[in-house]
């Protein structure tokens, strides 16, 4: 019997992960429309893929850029300054993309919704005094409790200080972050009985037709994120590297943004987005640094979500937005969007904070965050998709830049 199932299988292990993967979502939908009490069972395998993703990202971003700093050397190349500058820009114009799109397509609210959860920030100050507060938490509390801002400080000063350790413990530091991912590897290799379960209980717990209400909300917001991926950041990248971006820009799509797409976590997706750097042959010390980096603080996608939804805010509102306040909301949504978790819905708290620049009350802000979960099948996972996908590919076009542009 068992040598039965091992030959029924072994065709279909020998497929990549993405064919897996989108068999997965094939069986999951068939399964919802089929049998749904079923179907929210298995939801369980979804849970516990991502539950084990994010167990083990804070110790694997922990020891990565700890291990790829101290092993670094003086006069050894690397391209984090060029990254850092992508990052930005790449966040600001998305910002700059959702002000345009929410002016050409405006978009309206029915603010009736329930009030969401949760105690958003008052302001952008609030927001980097939070920054600060948890950059200085306890290393062992940001460990457990995935501060992906303090595990980055104290990996970057642990890391700095093991430069000048012995040979011998800086191997032992490389062979733990080894060690790490090799863990993680094994718990990729079942991202596609994890994404069965995950789409599998969103289709029965949201429906079919979860996504047909405020569908132009929707689409703005959904049309922001694919320009961005198909326009502005291959523009950027060929800015830096003066070649055809799109073979990367495919790749990073397919190889990051299909997983992000269903996993929802920016943080749960950075062992994808480490192997994916890997095959991309990157240099191993900017892609350690900027990959566990990007996660916390490249977030394009939110930027264009916190944008479009206070726009859309204040346009049901009738409060007229000027071109000033409309460039700030960009400055401010960008800097909202460094401060956004790398967890599933992490961008729509941050959207009261927005509202405040248009003097809109906290309690009709909290009902355009409820809409936003309300879109958040997609929305969120969109936005997901584009923040990690960016992260590889702006590490990426770091790499091949010209010496003297990176």
């Amino acid at each position: 019997m068992l040598a039965t199932v091992q030959g029924l299988l072994r065709p279909l292990l020998r497929l990549g992960l993405i064919p897996q993967i989108l068999i997965g979502i094939v069986a999951a939908t068939l399964l919802a429309l089929l049998a749904p009490e079923a179907a929210q069972q298995v939801a369980l395998f979804g849970q516990l893929f991502i539950a084990a993703l994010q167990a083990v990202a804070p110790i694997l971003v922990f020891v990565l850029v700890a291990a790829a700093i101290s092993a670094h050397r003086r006069g050894q190349p690397t391209h984090i300054r060029l990254v850092l500058v992508l990052y930005i820009v790449g966040t600001l114009g998305a910002a700059l993309i959702a002000v345009a799109a929410s002016f050409a397509f405006p978009s309206e609210l029915t603010l009736n919704a329930p009030q969401a959860d949760g105690s958003p920030p008052s302001d952008i100050f609030e927001i980097l005094r939070n920054l600060l507060l948890n950059a200085m938490s306890n290393p062992v509390s940001a460990l457990m409790e995935a501060n992906f801002i303090a595990i980055l400080l104290w990996a970057v000063g642990l890391g700095l200080m093991l430069r000048q350790a012995s040979d011998t413990t800086r191997q032992a530091l490389s062979d733990l972050a080894d060690a790490v991912s090799r863990l993680v590897a094994l718990v990729i290799r079942l991202a596609p009985l994890g994404i069965f379960g995950l789409v599998a209980g969103t289709l029965v717990e949201s429906g079919f037709d979860a996504i047909v209400h405020y569908l132009h909300l929707l689409g703005v917001i959904v049309g922001c994120m694919l320009f961005v991926a198909l326009v502005a950041n291959p523009l950027l990248v060929f800015i830096a590297t003066r070649q055809n971006p799109y073979p990367l820009v495919f790749t990073c799509l397919r190889g990051s943004a299909i997983t992000a797409f269903f996993t929802r976590s920016s943080a749960a997706n950075i062992p994808v987005n480490l192997a994916l750097c890997k095959r991309l042959n990157l240099h191993a010390d900017t892609y350690a640094i900027s990959i566990p980096l990007g996660a916390t603080i490249n977030m394009c996608g939110a930027a264009i979500t916190i944008t479009v939804i206070t726009l859309a805010t204040a346009f049901t509102l009738g409060i007229p937005v000027d071109f000033a306040t409309a460039l700030l909301l960009c400055i401010v949504s960008a800097l909202a969007a460094c401060g956004v978790s790398g967890v599933a819905g992490g961008s729509l708290m941050l959207i009261p904070m927005a509202c405040s620049l248009f003097g809109i009350p906290t309690e009709v802000a909290m009902q355009a965050v409820g809409i936003g979960f309300v879109i958040s099948v997609v929305q969120d996972a969109t936005e997901t998709a584009l923040n990690s996908s960016t992260d590889v590919l702006f590490t990426a076009a770091a790499c091949r830049a010209k010496p003297s542009e990176a």
